[in-house]
């Protein structure tokens, strides 16, 4: 699986950064983040297997370490278990359904929070995501997007002052990122992210907590019937009945 990202390409996060053993919680911990990075940049695919062995010759380090990093990516869904490795998890209807209900539920508060207390640094880096998407967006690369759309949520969050709040944000925003990564191939689906992302920035640029949460509610709604609607173009079988908690536009 990660013999497929060329060492050269600088938007991907290289293994190599652990190089020298360290006492094993601490080890455990790097593993475990440098394989949450790959998930939330969508360098690790739906049809990958990880398997524990393998990452640790790869990082040169025992497989312990790697083992536990790997059980905590699946007690926290990130990851599912197989027979023949680690695999990211297959997604129903239903479960997207009650992960966009959560979202609806969080992301509007978490949004108010950083748009209170949001710093000029933050305000750039996320000018910088935005930009980045845009040009992703008008290269038709879907990856590049998808690593901005991650960066730019990445960065909100952080300023979000409640931490218990904006890591159940994260947590559920990442569980949908190889299906996420399907839906943005449709240039019709990126533009209306992008489009999302340049309003909520504004809001953030202003301080304008209100309209923060107001924006970010919207953008959840567009997300949500863009999503499923390409869902249901690619899943016709799985997808006849509508489960409960979608938004009345669907």
């Amino acid at each position: 699986i990660f013999t497929k990202f060329p060492q050269n390409d600088q938007s991907m996060l290289s293994f190599s950064r652990i190089t020298r053993p360290v006492r094993t919680q601490s080890l455990r911990t790097q593993v475990y983040e440098t394989l949450l990075e790959r998930i939330q940049q969508g360098a690790i695919g739906r049809a990958d297997r990880l398997l524990d062995l393998e990452i640790a010759s790869d990082l040169g380090v025992s497989r312990m370490p790697v083992r536990e990093a790997l059980l905590r990516l699946t007690h926290e869904g990130y990851l599912a278990g197989t027979s023949r490795g680690f695999m990211l998890p297959t997604l129903t209807y239903e479960d997207m359904s009650e992960i966009f209900e959560v979202r609806k539920l969080l992301e509007p508060r978490a949004a108010a929070m950083a748009a209170r207390d949001i710093q000029d640094e933050q305000l750039q880096q996320l000018a910088t995501a935005r930009d980045q998407a845009q040009e992703a967006h008008h290269a038709s690369n879907s990856g590049r997007f998808i690593r901005a759309n991650s960066d730019f949520r990445q960065v909100w969050l952080q300023a979000v002052s409640n931490g218990r709040l904006s890591s159940t944000i994260n947590r559920f925003a990442d569980h949908v990122q190889a299906v996420r990564f399907d839906t943005l191939q449709s240039a019709a689906t990126r533009e209306i992210a992008l489009a999302g992302l340049g309003r909520i920035l504004l809001t953030f640029q202003h301080h304008d907590v209100l309209e923060a949460q107001d924006c970010m509610a919207r953008f959840l709604v567009d997300s949500e019937d863009a999503f499923f609607k390409a869902w249901r173009d690619t899943h016709p079988a799985k997808s006849d009945s509508k489960p409960k908690g979608l938004s009345a536009s669907q």
